[in-house]
């Protein structure tokens, strides 16, 4: 074993001396594999946190001197998973001249602008607001991260006095300052009044630390963080109870799913009064640790102080006035009792902005929380997508470990509201969030399409996911599921699809898949009837067992998942859309077809009963008639292929052609096609329509809606 894994007992020491062997001499590629290692260890810095960077000299394309250059994280981007491609590149000289016309701190947003005169590859990354901070430093290769052993003793109230005791002077102190030129010139001022120091404290904030090689910033990186962990560990419990103790005793494992599926909806749904959110839940054990102690109701209100957590999860959570074995089925109940408290966060929310706001500050954004913690239950989070809701409940949980490790030392101290107002409309940042893309038309919303493991199913669920939707993949075969899960993975991430297996013939079965649903993001904005089968024999030969099991599936499954899909949406109360995915058969009348072709015709008028009845709720019920999906749909499985075939005096093989040549516009369908027909119905364009059947069949004059 490496010896200098023997040394570390809370952080990960991942350096492997081959790998970096084989990059030496490439100063960059180091800082590229450096990065990786301690972005692939969130004790060392959160996702999309800090940013570390390396000095090395390389030809003036203009001049042909050898000139110094900074390669350094560029804007945006994680340490975890950054190539080259996100670093930025400036000539060092040139950063440093610009202290030549610096104005000032009340005019350092300025200065941001000024760093693209300074940019040395014209091709690198966007600089940050971090880069000046890298820049005034001497050293080769420079670290600054947020571990959360770090940031507790930088928010403890005597986090300068720790922080000098415990390195013995070797750590400096920089105190809270929003990033910027400014702090960069006053970690140049720290390093000159304490030179040989390994590394300085931001209050509040973070840590910076560097060596002369790659691997010395590492290793050095390493050895604080490590030390910082170690003193927090040997101080819990040395005050006393952490957290001032239990206060109250969590629900069991099971209990608590069950009830923050209940809750999850109608919590979505006051959480999306002004934008659509997607939403997280955990009952993480350092969750539970803090939201079932004496000490929430007083550390809660005061927020976070790193700047990375409280962009992240905004000035406060809002902790709910329920008891945790308070019954949470009624929704009208629910709905009545948390809606006074929505009412209060955004009331602070508004009062926190008007107090706080500048004369040039961006208008106020959604006062809704981010983070709603439920003691005895668990955490959930809204925001835009998967992803950012669920990096705003990793961040809240470094909060929580900040909180503990800073109590356990001294006192927790959280960012002053101005400051924290001025990071949370800071100029700069509003102009960051303007240059995001354009949500794409299902950003927030979260669409479950029975049977999407394959076939039609999986064709809407992808078209869904491409436009921006979070969806649920779920089939009755756990193994076709799974293939389709890995596939969503490798093309949208982690954070698009949710799996669970489900039979819509049964109740209990659908009812796990809506709690997971609701677990795995919130809720549900819409529910598309496609798990199907079909049966294709005359009457004589049709078996009662036959029948049966087209109608389970077919109708009954279509009832049974539709119902449970209105008890959600209405949760919520934003509306809805549930499509079926039925048939030309319908309204088609063909030989053989005598159980298919009835059950799709019910299917057709539940989906009109539906929309007769729902529209009060905003809950669009429309319907796609597909015919002759052949391509990868698994309703040719099972004989329904020869039985057709058989019924047209034709092969199997000729089946294709065939139905294309009987459309009025020769065309072969596809599962694409069906997608593209639903996806017409979400997308927005057509939120005024309910009731309505789209024919997706090439054309077949008999299944005209007359």
């Amino acid at each position: 074993m490496n010896t200098a894994t023997t040394q570390f007992k809370h952080v990960s020491y991942l350096w492997d001396e081959a790998k970096a062997a084989a990059l030496a001499g490439d100063e960059v590629a180091l800082l590229v594999y450096r990065s990786n290692l301690l972005g692939a260890d969130l004790r060392l810095t959160n996702y999309g946190g800090g940013n570390t960077s390396c000095k090395v000299m390389a030809k003036d394309p203009l001049t042909g001197n050898e000139t110094e250059v900074m390669w350094v994280k560029g804007s945006g981007g994680d340490l975890g998973t950054m190539k080259r491609s996100g670093l930025a590149a400036l000539y060092v000289g040139r950063l440093r001249s610009l202290t030549n016309v610096y104005r000032g701190i009340t005019h350092e947003d300025e200065m941001v602008e000024l760093f693209n005169h300074c940019i040395y590859d014209l091709a690198s990354k966007a600089p940050s607001i971090d880069t000046p901070l890298h820049g005034f430093l001497p050293f080769k290769h420079i670290d600054h991260l947020h571990p959360d052993a770090a940031i507790a003793i930088a928010a403890a109230k005597d986090g300068k006095q720790i922080t000098q005791q415990l390195f013995d002077g070797a750590i400096g102190w920089v105190d809270w300052q929003r990033p910027g030129f400014d702090l960069g010139l006053k970690l140049r001022a720290c390093l000159e009044e304490n030179p040989g120091i390994r590394g300085i404290m931001l209050g509040s904030h973070g840590l910076f630390t560097w060596g002369n090689t790659a691997y010395e910033s590492y290793i050095n990186t390493l050895q604080v963080i490590e030390r910082c962990a170690g003193y927090l560990e040997d101080n819990f419990g040395k005050k006393g109870p952490v957290f001032g103790g239990q206060r109250i005793t969590a629900l069991p494992k099971a209990e608590r799913l069950a009830k923050a599926a209940l809750l999850a909806p109608v919590l979505r749904g006051f959480c999306s009064s002004h934008t659509k959110m997607i939403g997280h839940f955990t009952d993480d054990d350092r969750v539970l640790e803090f939201i079932d102690s004496n000490d929430l109701g007083r550390l809660a209100p005061m927020g976070t102080s790193c700047p990375d957590h409280f962009l992240r999860t905004k000035i406060s959570p809002l902790v709910l006035n329920l008891m945790p074995d308070e019954d949470v089925s009624n929704t009208a109940a629910m709905k009545e009792k948390l809606a006074p408290q929505f009412e209060a966060y955004r009331a602070m929310y508004a009062e926190y902005y008007n107090s706080c706001k500048h004369s040039n500050s961006p208008a106020m954004r959604d006062a809704n929380p981010v983070i709603i913690l439920y003691p005895g239950v668990g955490m959930f989070s809204f925001a835009k997508d998967k992803q950012t809701t669920r990096v705003a409940s990793e961040f809240y949980i470094n909060a929580i470990n900040v909180m503990k490790g800073a109590e356990a030392i001294s006192e927790y101290t959280s960012l002053p509201r101005q400051e924290a107002f001025n990071i949370e409309y800071w100029l700069l940042e509003e102009a960051k969030l303007q240059r995001m893309p354009k949500p794409k038309a299902l950003s927030g919303r979260v669409a479950l399409i029975t049977g999407s493991a394959g076939g039609i199913g999986k064709a809407i669920a992808m078209k869904f996911a491409e436009e921006g939707a979070c969806v649920v993949i779920n089939d009755i075969n756990e193994e076709r599921m799974q293939g389709a899960v890995e596939a969503f993975t490798k093309q949208f991430g982690r954070d698009t699809a949710a799996s669970v297996l489900l039979d819509v013939t049964d109740n209990n079965s659908i009812e796990k898949a809506f709690a997971a649903t609701a677990l795995a993001f919130g809720g549900v904005d819409i529910v598309v009837n496609n798990a199907g089968i079909s049966i294709s024999k005359s009457i004589t030969d049709h078996s009662i067992e036959d029948w049966d099991k087209l109608y389970d599936i077919l109708v009954k499954g279509q009832f049974l998942v539709s119902k449970l899909a209105v008890e959600m949406m209405r949760k919520q109360d934003r509306g809805g859309d549930i499509i079926n995915i039925v048939s030309k058969n319908s309204v088609v009348s063909g030989p053989n077809n005598a159980g298919y072709g009835s059950a799709k015709a019910a299917q057709a008028h539940l989906s009109r009963l539906l929309a007769a009845e729902l529209g009060a709720d905003k809950i669009r019920v429309n319907t796609v008639n597909p015919d002759a999906v052949i391509a990868n749909s698994n309703i040719w499985a099972g004989g329904w292929a020869e039985g057709r075939a058989k019924a047209y005096g034709i092969t199997v093989e000729e089946l294709p052609a065939y139905y294309a040549k009987r459309t009025l516009l020769n065309e072969v369908i596809l599962p694409e096609d069906i997608a593209n027909a639903c996806y017409a119905f979400v997308s927005g364009l057509l939120n005024k329509s309910t009731g309505n059947v789209l024919n997706v069949d090439g054309g077949v004059a008999m299944a005209f809606m007359r």
